[in-house]
């Protein structure tokens, strides 16, 4: 198995310990802890990618978990800021409409011409947005949990804005999925 299946394998691996860190309130620095693992864990994302990439060692393996982990990653995250009532549940079903519609186009396209779907800018956009949103607010509510004051509707604001710019963010990358391969989705079948 080469390094960057192995960095994926990691990432899902760090998902279990991002969820119970994150949702079990057993230290005052829990939220900060599940912070630093998120943050491995999104840097094992972008590390795998760059090392694939440079010495090519893409596999079949790479491309079926790489995205899979990164959702599961994302997805964990959003339902942890549900379950803890930082967020609202529509922006996070908005987000996980879209990540199963483009899983579901890009079979889709596998299946039929081996087309390969490749991440469009806005998806990008997306993606390092979302990060930072989820990064910015475990460091806010760990350092609120650590005992240093914030302000809490600063705090509510923030988690509020950056979730929903994450969700409209996603929607827009969904559309341009979907606008880049409409000619593939036969509404005729």
């Amino acid at each position: 198995m080469n390094l960057p299946n192995k960095l994926t394998i990691l990432r899902v691996l760090m998902i279990p310990a991002f969820v119970v860190f994150a949702l079990w309130q057993f230290t005052d620095y829990n939220l900060l802890i599940a912070l630093v693992i998120f943050a491995l864990a999104s840097l094992t994302d972008m590390l795998d990618g760059k090392i694939a990439r440079k010495y090519n060692l893409i596999t079949n393996f790479g491309k079926f978990l790489d995205p899979l982990a990164d959702k599961a990653l994302v997805m964990a995250a959003l339902l942890v800021f549900v379950e803890m009532g930082w967020v609202s549940s529509v922006p996070v079903m908005i987000i996980l409409f879209r990540e199963f519609m483009v899983s579901a186009l890009r079979l889709v396209v596998k299946s039929g011409d081996g087309v390969v779907v490749a991440a469009g800018w806005f998806g990008k956009l997306k993606t390092a947005f979302t990060m930072v949103a989820i990064v910015v607010t475990l460091l806010l509510h760990g350092l609120t949990a650590a005992g240093i004051s914030l302000p809490e509707t600063g705090v509510y604001i923030t988690d509020t804005v950056l979730i929903w710019i994450s969700a409209a963010l996603t929607a827009g990358s969904g559309i341009q999925y979907l606008w880049a391969y409409r000619s593939v989705i036969d509404t005729n079948d």
